[in-house]
């Protein structure tokens, strides 16, 4: 393979970065103090050693050896600019966005740009338990994050964008504390949190038959966001505003939260060994919103609500290993949740010149248990093959209960749906792996995977009881090249079949009403939301291409390039329906598998130390590690006109960062920014509903330095994050048909959020 090649192969190989040496990763301030003597003495041609902090595998060689194309982030990646927030972490990645939520704040976390379920997140290779949100869980209490741009068959097939797991913090060889404080700010409402981790060695001759940490975090934190939305309809034909409506105002609200998990390895002998893994998750959280309303309908609102969510996770595992090279790994793991939610909300209507108060109190509560078991056999053979097998079954109970009054009565229409709603979901899996490495430069991963989901759902109401199952069978292939004559490339190459279940809401929701227009016609851009009980899983069949190029000390060059046929595509539409809570027609946002689609990118991916791009810098700047990369993103929807790209799908995203360190008043300092780009959406989810998005723009910086010994000292971290703060806007436009007048209207809404910058002070301190 010549130059030219190898430098083609280094712009177009990132989505497969599964496999790889270490790259340069700016070290804590504190490892910084410690490496320091030695790499004086050793010469500036050896820094890397100084680089080696731990006995295990790093972040590169974990990529690097990998068959299956992934991204690990180490926790200095974690810690690096202070976030309290794990989406926060993940969208300086190529190819990773955020769906909703404010700068600073996390939101829905999307591989490729796909939402909606597309990126499968794992927890120790396990689903979440019931009711978790990624957003709770503090990245404090995470020791890496594995990032697979293709399924394999281990790891799960429900990822037709991607699989993100997320490891626990693990034991380590030696018992020591940890204490992390932060206080921050958020346009100007503080933040508080406090992390401890414990780790844990004792008994055995040689002080390692019991291994543990455990981790614990607490956080009080206040938000304010702005209110200022609107809709507008217009007469189609005449072109007479009929109707606006714009809503200015302010919401305030405060979130409690106290996490912990535990990892407890007990070493029985040197061939079986049990771990247990409990977690807690609690959170409360209270606000409050008030808006003046000017136009048609509302003068005057005001709302309360308050959240409570626990949820709790008991996970048992025993490791038998009879020989070298075999294991068989059993888990069997339980967990309970519940969450409750409760809101008040009163206004004044103004229509057609009468005032009237209108109160609605929503209550929802949801119970669910959840058991898992799962067995797997591992066995490697001296012939280079690895061979996974395994099955998993999995079955909750979910209970949910909704009771929604206006003006003290319930709906009417609503009678019917009854407020209780139970559901049982029982899942099974089987599948097989195969990792086989023929010689130095060639390694093979082959896998089946089948899987079956049956949800049933039945109300208190009169509705019958209804039984949604999905079964999906994904062949899975991986090939991995290092070529001889140039031994710091590889070349990636990936054909799978993956899904998407339709979740548990998309199949069995209640009714919820638009609030702007609850009773007689509404319109396409203030539609109900309701389930699909009919819904199909979503299948895609993926061909994923990537090249890298490893620098001399560890830096990289990829770039890749991914295809995604997607057939039976789960999408809302917003349809005009006869429903039994109202008299008149209503428009009806429901999930429903829409046809094929067709979904492409290409995501490039560089990072090096400037000592390995200039071999003349200065001692001063060579440790200096410059980041950039940037994804391209192409969808196309089968059977709707225009920009019909898959809902919310970005063109693309953009990082660019740098992170140096030096040494100045006897003390070791860290420092780096970063820049995320993410271009405005436009997109036409039906043939007469379009939705728009304005770009995204986050400058992110931070300082940190040392003090003390490396063991005792205490290692601080100034954190800003969205430095140069600016409004997100979004926008729907559609054509509606009146139920009543049978006339059509241009309907318009649109939202404007103010972003903030948030700045943290944080304290590491490890004894």
């Amino acid at each position: 393979m010549s130059r030219p090649l190898l430098a083609l192969a280094g712009l177009c190989a990132c989505a497969m970065s599964a496999a790889q040496t270490p790259a340069p990763v700016p070290l804590p301030p504190a490892a910084v103090a410690a490496s320091a003597p030695a790499a004086a003495a050793s010469g500036a041609g050896n820094r890397l050693d100084r680089v080696e902090v731990s006995s295990g595998p790093t972040a590169n060689s974990r990529r690097r050896n990998s068959t299956a194309s992934k991204i690990v982030i180490e926790r200095e990646d974690l810690e690096k600019y202070g976030d309290v927030v794990l989406g926060d972490v993940l969208r300086r990645l190529p190819g990773v966005t955020l769906g909703g939520g404010r700068p600073g704040r996390g939101g829905d976390i999307r591989m490729r740009g796909m939402g909606g379920g597309a990126t499968q997140i794992l927890i120790d290779e396990e689903r979440p338990p019931p009711g978790f949100a990624v957003e709770e869980l503090p990245p404090d209490q995470i020791e890496r994050i594995e990032i697979y741009r293709a399924p394999t068959a281990a790891t799960g097939t429900r990822a037709i964008a991607g699989t993100i797991n997320i490891v626990l913090r693990e034991p380590l060889q030696k018992s020591n504390h940890e204490v992390r404080m932060g206080v921050g700010w958020d346009r100007n409402q503080p933040q508080i949190d406090a992390s401890w981790t414990r780790n844990l060695k004792w008994g055995g001759p040689n002080g390692d038959e019991f291994v543990g940490a455990i981790s614990t975090n607490g956080a009080v934190r206040r938000f304010f966001n702005n209110v200022d939305s609107g809709n507008r309809i217009t007469d189609a034909e005449t072109g007479e505003v009929t109707e606006q409506n714009t809503q200015i105002g302010t919401s305030e609200n405060q979130n409690k939260s106290l996490n912990g998990n535990a990892r407890l390895r007990w070493k029985y002998s040197d061939t079986l060994t049990f771990n247990l893994t409990p977690s807690f998750f609690l959170s409360q959280n209270e606000g409050s919103s008030q808006y003046n309303s000017e136009g048609t309908r509302f003068r005057d609102v005001h709302s309360e609500n308050d959240a409570k969510n626990h949820n709790l996770r008991l996970n048992m595992s025993a490791d038998y290993r009879p020989r070298v090279g075999e294991s068989f790994t059993l888990r069997l793991g339980t967990g309970t949740s519940k969450n409750t939610r409760n809101s008040d909300r009163r206004d004044t209507q103004a229509i057609a010149g009468v005032t009237s108060e209108r109160a609605q109190q929503d209550h929802n509560s949801v119970e669910e248990d959840q058991t898992s078991l799962n067995g797997r056999w591992s066995l490697k053979t001296a012939q280079e093959h690895q061979w996974v097998t395994g099955v998993e079954a999995e079955r909750s109970q979910r209970t949910q209960v909704v009771d929604t009054l206006v003006n003290g009565a319930v709906l009417p229409g609503l009678v019917r749906f009854g407020n209780t709603l139970g559901t049982r979901n029982e899942r099974f899996a089987a599948f097989t792996q195969d990792e086989w490495s023929p010689s130095k430069q060639w390694a093979f991963y082959a896998g089946l995977r089948y899987e079956r989901i049956e949800t049933t759902a039945a109300a208190t109401g009169a509705l019958p009881e209804t039984r949604n199952v999905s079964q999906v069978t994904s062949p899975l292939f991986h090939i991995l090249w290092k070529p001889e004559a140039f031994p710091k490339d590889q070349v990636r190459l990936a054909l799978t079949r993956s899904y998407r279940a339709p979740s548990l809401n998309d199949l069995v929701a209640r009714p919820s009403i638009n609030t702007t227009y609850p009773d007689g016609a509404n319109y396409q851009t203030q539609a109900d939301r309701a389930g699909n009980p009919d819904l199909k899983p979503e299948l895609a069949t993926g061909v994923d291409l990537s090249l890298e190029h490893w620098l001399p000390t560890g830096g990289i060059i990829s770039a890749s390039a991914f295809l995604r046929d997607i057939s039976g595509l789960i999408r809302r539409e917003v349809m005009l329906e006869t429903v039994s809570w109202d008299s008149s027609q209503r428009w009806v946002s429901r999930p429903r598998n829409m046809g094929s689609a067709r979904a492409t990118g290409l995501e490039f991916e560089f990072k090096a130390r400037m000592d390995e791009l200039w071999e003349e810098a200065p001692a001063a700047l060579q440790m200096m590690l410059l980041r950039f990369n940037f994804a391209v993103f192409k969808s196309a929807v089968q059977g709707i006109p225009g920009n019909n790209r898959i809902d919310q799908q970005p063109r693309g995203s953009l990082n660019f960062g740098l992170d140096h360190r030096w040494k100045a008043l006897g003390q070791n300092f860290g420092s780096g920014f970063n820049f995320n780009y993410v271009p405005a959406t436009n997109v036409q989810q039906t043939e007469t509903l379009r939705r728009e998005e304005t770009a995204r723009r986050q400058f992110d910086a931070y300082l940190s330095w040392a003090s003390g010994a490396v063991r005792d000292g205490i290692n601080w971290r100034l954190s800003m994050a969205n430095l140069l703060p600016r409004d997100a806007e979004s926008s729907s436009e559609g054509i509606s048909t009146n139920s009543v007048t049978q006339r059509e209207y241009l309907t318009e809404s649109w939202s404007r959020n103010k972003t903030f910058r948030v700045i943290s002070l944080r304290a590491d301190m490890r004894f």
